[in-house]
């Protein structure tokens, strides 16, 4: 299938603890940056794929999001399809928008993320993620977690699961003790990520936290589930990010010269599989790989879904950027950070950046487009081309419920 679409267009709010707005001024904000961005009138607009993830919980607005936001801006009349997929739910509304756009469905078609996560009642915002597994067999799902972590010798507090902490931040103490197992990475090893995230974060002014902190400020952070601690977790927040999507025809039309070509947009669900096999995100990958025809040694630059600092050291190894078991020195050789190898989070990724969750993936959208065009600013990746985003979300059987990964192209 050729692959026809172009981003024209990103507008993003600042994602923070936006307790005096509501989801629809968030919404409003970034549909109308993206708009301006793309020099096209609303009026234009032929789609409209709205993701959400926690909304139902924390606003109380069901079934009709993305109908209710649009309408605030005078849109209507559109197809509009509202998105939820956990913490790939941006990222799935993008992909689907891309891919009516490659299939001709549709010439100009607008992807938007909003959420909204802080509210007085923190047990609904935790219930959002608890809610992110297969519910009915929830004592299950939590007891093959804490076998996880109780298999690497680690002994785990269960008690403050989904009360005082996120179900996923266990998730991912499971696969941080792994790792430690299998490979010898070690704590200082994660809290490196977050510093050089920090540093990220510190450059951008929609970053959610924009303070720098060393490596054992980190370490010497609020324990939250072994080994993570308060500086290795993403914070929750609330905000919007939107992309416009167009045709070849249209993205001549407004000039090339800011167009950023999609040169793959993959989405799979996990599944159910055997030890020796890969998982969905090695999958994913692979496939994003082979679709774009490029390999890990063509990314200049990498936002990838750090919901805590152990995931992004993995993921540098799941997504090729270096061999399995060589992620902590990945980062600690600073291939990661701005001005090494392989940038990844330029943004500051999900730990400063912050994680609406339903915002999350068209965030990195965001980010990619800036590094490609060359405006990013002082977190600008000297001489980026080529980018990559994943974004992962919910947790099936062992793994990720959904990941995207998009592949853009200067």
């Amino acid at each position: 299938m050729k692959q026809d679409a172009y981003v024209v267009g990103v507008g993003m709010t600042r994602f923070a603890k936006h307790m005096d707005r509501t989801l629809k001024s968030l919404t409003v904000e970034a549909v109308q940056a993206a708009l301006a961005d793309a020099g096209i009138d609303q009026r234009e607009l032929q789609a409209a794929y709205m993701a959400t993830a926690g909304t139902a919980i924390t606003v109380g607005q069901v079934m009709v999001p993305g109908q209710a936001a649009l309408r605030e801006m005078g849109i209507g009349g559109i197809p509009v399809i509202n998105v939820e997929n956990a913490c790939a739910s941006a990222a799935t509304a993008f992909q689907q928008a891309v891919q009516m756009v490659n299939h001709g469905v549709y010439d100009i078609v607008l992807a938007v993320g909003f959420e909204k996560l802080y509210t007085p009642d923190k047990a609904k915002t935790f219930s959002v993620f608890t809610g992110a597994v297969d519910f009915e067999s929830f004592d299950a799902v939590t007891t093959g977690i804490y076998d996880r972590i109780r298999a690497a010798g680690i002994e785990v507090d269960d008690s403050g699961a989904g009360a005082t902490r996120s179900l996923f931040m266990d998730v991912y103490a499971a696969m941080a003790v792994e790792h430690m197992r299998d490979y010898g990475s070690t704590q200082r090893d994660f809290a490196a990520v977050a510093s050089k995230n920090s540093f990220h974060g510190s450059l951008n002014p929609k970053a959610q936290y924009r303070e720098q902190q060393s490596i054992d400020e980190v370490l010497n952070s609020r324990a939250i589930s072994y080994p993570l601690t308060l500086g290795m977790c993403s914070p929750i927040g609330d905000g919007a990010a939107a992309a416009i999507i167009v045709n070849e025809a249209v993205a001549k039309r407004l000039g090339l010269a800011r167009a950023v070509k999609v040169r793959t947009s993959l989405l799979r669900s996990g599944w159910d599989y055997a030890d020796n096999e890969p998982g969905v995100a090695e999958v994913v990958c692979r496939e994003a790989y082979e679709a774009a025809g490029l390999g890990p040694q063509d990314l200049d630059v990498v936002e990838l879904h750090d919901a805590s600092s152990p995931a992004e050291l993995i993921y540098y190894e799941t997504l090729g950027l270096c061999e399995k078991g060589e992620g902590a020195r990945f980062v600690n050789e600073g291939h990661s950070k701005l001005g090494g190898k392989t940038p990844v989070n330029p943004s500051g990724g999900l730990l400063r950046k912050g994680h609406p969750v339903g915002a999350t993936g068209l965030a990195q959208v965001h980010e990619l487009v800036e590094q490609l065009r060359g405006e990013a600013g002082p977190r600008q990746v000297e001489g980026a081309r080529i980018g990559m985003a994943e974004n992962g979300g919910g947790y099936i059987g062992r793994d990720a419920a959904a990941i995207v990964i998009s592949i853009l192209e200067k």
